[in-house]
């Protein structure tokens, strides 16, 4: 099924649906998520609300905007993010045991060849390294721009420009 196809369909609200739009995208959007919510668990979970905001919300899909995949990769960041700043999931992380800490180096020895899985990593590589620097600040662990700012001792304008034209060479490097 192609992705105009699915829209038709979503649109509809057509129960299949769902199930091929799970189909394709599950793995994709689990890795970005699992690049920033380390605990596999809370990840599902993620994954799960960002699949119900897709759902509900895409009638404020504005093809004219940019590209199907770009709105609902924005919808897992964006969603990751919130769940990472939210109060009760950096309460929970608190109470962390010992042998959660040793399961989190081992995923996190693993999370390369999830980002590698989709191909991104060699592309990013390809990057300046302050593109590389702000790209994983900004997208692999969730930092606003203010905060890269802050992190990189940098003026805020001066992260977004950076910001847009990193992307603007990963995009060439996409040929997108």
């Amino acid at each position: 099924m192609s992705q105009d196809e699915l829209l038709v369909l979503i649109y509809r609200k057509d129960e299949k649906a769902f199930t091929h739009l799970y189909d394709m995208y599950a793995k994709s959007l689990f890795s970005v998520i699992s690049v920033l919510i380390k605990n596999t668990e809370e990840a599902e979970d993620v994954l799960q609300e960002v699949f119900v905001k897709i759902w509900k919300n895409l009638d404020t899909y504005n093809e004219s905007k940019g590209r199907f995949y770009t709105w609902i990769l924005n919808i897992a960041r964006n969603t990751s993010i919130d769940k990472l700043r939210s109060k009760n999931f950096n309460n929970s992380q608190k109470n962390l045991s010992s042998d959660n800490f040793v399961n989190l180096l081992e995923d996190s020895n693993k999370l390369t060849s999830k980002v590698d899985g989709i191909g991104m990593q060699e592309f990013i590589k390809r990057l300046k390294p302050k593109c590389i620097q702000i790209i994983d600040l900004l997208f692999f662990k969730g930092y606003t721009q203010q905060e890269a700012a802050e992190e990189l001792e940098i003026p805020l304008g001066t992260v977004k420009t950076h910001n847009r034209n990193c992307i603007n060479d990963l995009r060439n490097y996409l040929k997108v």
